[in-house]
């Protein structure tokens, strides 16, 4: 069947399906839509005649443009049409819908729909979301575009590709007409964070489900703490485990610090052993303590060690560490002897020890310290982390410039961390 042109849902509505005779069959109410290769597919239209609905088949079809709609049925082949949730209606269900832009990582709106004639069939090419969309439904895109065109400003056709729409099903929810999971894995994850803000929370839970376990993690430390709260909360206790297992201690910490005390244990008691007692060990500070900012993953080294061998044990060990700027020097008592950039490591004999090349003039934050302390300090002598330390100088953590930046741009809502 022919489709003349670019041709949009809102151009069609209300407007007349004739029959062979040119008489009025009754006006395009909605159109359901199937699966198709490689496009969602037309497979009826729904009309409305005296205040009832009725199916016209696509196969019936002579005529399909914005000007005449026509069909080979006359008004006895009418056959009643019964609303059903299995059926995928333009209108009800995607008109109006929210869905994900992948290229700009924003959730945006569904103003119209674009239909093209692919293979004899129409066929769903693309939605589009921008402001000649609306101007476009309300009956006004010429004159609208003209308007603007006085103020040099030229109305950008937004339309996104069908093919980056998925799944379909029937009265599709907010987030469930999105990009490919792939394409939303490869979103970095505080824009994937900011679209799950964007929409509601059962929706939101729904999109976050579907990330694998690495991009859950890194997303869920992007969002705000009462977000973060509820994703955790609802979901399987087994899964929200793998995901705080994924992440830094420090970041986990912060997060079951949120949840209800008898969650946060049930959850711990999930984890790996090990990694469990580094969380128990940062959620005993507050949160606004260099003890609450610090993460307890860090490299530190004995300080009798060849660089050499330092340099090979550095390869295996930093692939567990979210962020390393240092390698720290301890003894066997895990006190704070020295420190090294890796640029000084790098640039050393291969055979001096540790301890010949370590700077042992250190800045050092006490657990206790205030938040500002810790960023004063960071700050005034430019580093790019701070270990923490005891009173007998034990090494306890290291808080990060990301620490620092995470805290103050934005500021993220203060929690109350409850220990264990």
């Amino acid at each position: 069947m022919p489709i003349f042109g670019e041709l949009f849902i809102s151009e069609l509505l209300k407007k007349p399906i004739l029959d062979f005779k040119g008489d009025t069959l009754g006006n395009l109410k909605d159109i359901i839509i199937v699966r198709g290769e490689p496009l969602p597919v037309l497979k009826s239209l729904i009309v409305s005649r005296k205040k009832k609905g009725f199916s016209v088949p696509w196969e019936t079809m002579t005529i399909f443009n914005k000007r005449i709609m026509a069909s080979t049925l006359n008004a006895d082949g009418l056959v009643p049409y019964e609303p059903s949730d299995e059926d995928l209606l333009a209108v009800r269900d995607i008109l109006d819908k929210q869905i994900v832009d992948a290229t700009g990582a924003k959730v945006v709106r569904v103003n119209d729909i674009k239909l093209e004639g692919f293979e004899g069939k129409a066929v769903l090419v693309a939605v589009d979301v921008g402001m000649r969309g609306i101007l476009r439904r309300l009956g006004i895109e010429r004159q609208g575009n003209e308007f603007f065109k006085l103020f040099r400003i030229e109305l950008p056709h937004n339309l996104i590709s069908w093919t980056y729409i998925q799944p379909l099903e029937p009265k599709l929810k907010t987030i469930a007409l999105t990009v490919p999971r792939q394409m939303v894995t490869n979103l970095h994850p505080a824009d994937i964070a900011e679209i799950i803000s964007s929409v509601s929370r059962e929706e939101g839970t729904s999109l976050f489900t579907d990330l694998d376990l690495k991009t859950a993690a890194e997303t869920l430390s992007e969002l705000d703490p009462d977000v973060q709260a509820s994703i955790i909360t609802e979901m399987e206790p087994e899964k929200a485990s793998d995901i705080i297992e994924e992440m830094p201690p420090d970041e986990a910490a912060d997060i079951l610090g949120d949840l209800p005390t008898e969650k946060m244990k049930a959850l711990l008691e999930r984890i790996d052993k090990e990694d469990a007692e580094d969380i128990q060990e940062l959620l005993e500070h507050e949160e606004n303590t260099a003890g609450g900012l610090m993460t307890n993953e860090f490299i530190a080294y004995e300080p009798d060690i060849k660089v050499s061998e330092a340099m090979e044990r550095f390869k295996k060990d930093a692939a567990e560490i979210e962020t390393i700027y240092y390698i720290y020097i301890i003894d066997d008592q895990e006190r704070l002897l020295g420190v090294l950039s890796l640029r000084e490591l790098l640039l050393a004999d291969p055979d001096k020890t540790l301890s010949g090349i370590m700077v042992t003039n250190l800045k050092t934050l006490s657990p206790e310290d205030d938040e500002n302390v810790a960023a004063a300090a960071i700050s005034k002598y430019n580093l790019a982390a701070i270990p923490v330390v005891d009173k007998e100088n034990v090494l306890l953590g290291i808080v990060t410039m990301d620490d620092i930046i995470d805290r103050i741009l934005p500021p993220k809502a203060k929690r109350k961390r409850k220990k264990v």
